[in-house]
């Protein structure tokens, strides 16, 4: 159960981490200080961010095999990603690039935190 405790926290964390900051960027497009160029490029890094957070505070939280932690947290969240875009648009190739994008920053986020973990 504690394990549980801890992933649902996570990736509660994750999820308010990205929609604060999806918030963020969209108020600043939306009053003209950054143009649709730098939106679009946000667009992309933000979620790559929010599950690296999400894997780096897994990794900091495991015990041992912190890229496992990381892949856990990177496939739950692309598989949600993933049904919500099949139910309401269609899915291309991009999509998938940037789900196995999600997942892999997902892990390396995951096994730097681990690795700060040993530093200590």
């Amino acid at each position: 159960m504690n394990y549980f405790k801890r992933l649902l926290i996570v990736l509660t964390i994750t999820i308010i981490t990205l929609l604060c900051l999806i918030f963020f960027v969209t108020f600043l497009n939306y009053s003209n200080i950054i143009n649709t160029k730098i939106t679009n490029i946000l667009k992309v890094i933000i979620p790559l961010f929010s599950l690296a957070l999400g894997g780096y505070i897994m990794g900091k939280k495991a015990s041992k095999k912190g890229y496992l932690e990381g892949l856990k947290i990177g496939l739950i969240v692309a598989s949600l990603l993933l049904i919500s875009n099949l139910i309401l648009f269609e899915i291309n190739i991009k999509d998938i690039i940037f789900y196995i994008l999600l997942i892999i920053s997902s892990v390396f986020g995951s096994m730097f935190g681990i690795n700060m973990q040993k530093e200590k």
